[in-house]
């Protein structure tokens, strides 16, 4: 795919200020004041030139739209220039109808059971939760067929447990601008730092019990 672009060349891109990459695609979020509103705006975004085509994901409420736009591929699985030509046109429909995109309100997060060996668990999650393999990443990666649920990443612990099991684990991505008041805010809440020798990309936090969550950015990823 000729068109790929990193995560920071989409936000270089010209209208996308309402926008946010995460870890599954570029997320806005738009707060409308009614569910006439919300459908009138998903309308529109229907009209759009390019949405037939390479149509976003969309999630309606009465109280806002979230739009995702990510571009998928047996060989790709992220931006691409279209995705922000699409993004701008959007936004344009959004403002518009008077709507404005709130960036602080865009996450998203992933599932990532840990293992010994990933080869040996897969199976029983894409049986159990009906996934499929990600095309362009089918040894790690299982996806929901109708981009429902999270995604769900395998990964191969360095450290198992004492029993040598394993152990799963969630990835809550959030814009990069709010990444460091989410993580002082789970420590607040009582959590602790579990490791940060790899933020801003992402900091290990866990609960009392010693369940852990990744704050993640796009940060460092292109």
């Amino acid at each position: 795919m000729n068109d790929q672009i990193s995560p920071s060349d989409f936000h270089a891109s010209t209208g996308v200020e309402d926008w946010r990459v995460v870890g599954d695609g570029a997320c806005a979020y738009f707060a409308t004041p009614s569910f006439e509103v919300a459908t009138r705006f998903v309308a529109a975004i229907g009209r759009l030139d390019g949405a037939a085509s390479h149509p976003p994901d969309i999630d309606v409420r009465s109280d806002g739209v979230t739009v995702r736009l990510v571009t998928r591929s047996a060989e790709w699985y992220g931006m691409s220039a279209r995705d922000a030509d699409v993004a701008a046109a959007i936004s344009s429909a959004a403002h518009d109808l008077g709507l404005t995109g709130d960036p602080s309100q865009v996450q998203s997060y992933l599932v990532v059971p840990g293992a010994p060996e990933t080869s040996a668990i897969i199976p029983f999650w894409r049986a159990v939760l009906g996934y499929e393999p990600r095309p362009d990443s089918p040894d790690e990666d299982l996806v929901d067929p109708h981009d429902r649920g999270p995604g769900f990443w395998f990964e191969r612990m360095r450290e198992p447990r004492g029993d040598g099991g394993g152990a799963i684990h969630f990835a809550v991505w959030v814009p990069p601008e709010q990444a460091e008041a989410r993580v002082r805010a789970a420590v607040a809440a009582g959590g602790r730092i579990v490791r940060d020798e790899y933020a801003p990309s992402w900091w290990t936090l866990a609960d009392a019990a010693g369940n852990e969550a990744d704050v993640a950015t796009i940060q460092g990823r292109d």
